[in-house]
């Protein structure tokens, strides 16, 4: 249910409450609003550090691991400071940083077959800042069960994707919204997709697509505009190109 905003949230948020698609019956939404986000690293910092600033009012961290001097060319929500330490805790206190009024619940464990549905209890919706296909697999099924979106992304390189799994709830027309296996049937062999730290990635690139993540949340947080389900959205950074892909439900 959407909390009245109070004290100085109504300064804080003026620039979305003037906004018609949100106003202040959306910033109430989002004060209300419950995500987890699964990986504090490139893709996740810049979810974390936009959707603290928008003020959704409980935001989960899901992340085992510690921040090493690597991350910092692109996992922004780290510092130098913080090297060493776990990624949670120092997201954590970015974000105390950022916005006073977000509470954070940090999940300092690897998400797994056997504590995923239980972590993700209690949340609207999940956003996937992880690195491997098993893992958003099986993040994607967790949710699917949970009965909430999913706002999935993948980077390499110079390139990166991103879309929203939604199966729990149908189209307008009453179609059933599709899966992770109506988009990728089967799982990549493995060593077909280099690591970052194999093949290199460009820290903005992280920002880019990590942006758009935070974007689709806040639009299924709010109701404004339409989300990226049953579409993948595909940049280029080379190129500076976008291009969307359309996928339907096969079964």
């Amino acid at each position: 249910m959407a909390q009245p905003l109070e004290g100085d949230e109504i300064e804080r948020y003026a620039r979305h409450i003037v906004l018609r698609e949100i106003g202040g019956p959306g910033q109430a939404k989002l004060k209300a609003a419950r995500v987890l986000v699964v990986g504090a690293g490139g893709l996740g910092s810049p979810v974390l550090a936009y959707l603290a600033a928008a003020g959704v009012g409980l935001i989960g961290i899901a992340d085992d691991d510690r921040v090493s001097l690597s991350n910092l060319q692109r996992q922004i929500i780290h510092d130098t400071d913080s090297v060493g330490e776990a990624k949670t805790t120092s997201a954590a206190r970015a974000i105390a940083r950022i916005n006073p009024h977000v509470r954070v619940v940090s999940h300092d464990e690897r998400i797994k077959a056997d504590n995923a549905i239980d972590m993700m209890t209690g949340y609207d919706l999940v956003v996937d800042g992880s690195d491997s296909f098993g893992t958003r697999h099986l993040l994607a099924e967790a949710a699917e069960q949970c009965g909430i979106p999913m706002v999935m992304a993948a980077v390499g390189r110079f390139d990166g994707s991103v879309t929203v799994l939604a199966p729990h709830l149908a189209d307008e027309a009453g179609n059933a919204n599709p899966r992770l296996s109506d988009l990728f049937p089967e799982a990549p062999p493995p060593g077909a997709v280099p690591s970052c730290a194999e093949a290199g990635i460009v820290g903005a690139l992280t920002g880019v697509i990590g942006t758009l993540q935070a974007m689709e949340v806040i639009k299924l947080i709010t109701g404004a505009g339409n989300p990226l389900i049953g579409r993948l959205l595909l940049y280029d950074g080379l190129e500076a190109r976008f291009d969307t892909i359309r996928y339907r439900r096969k079964g």
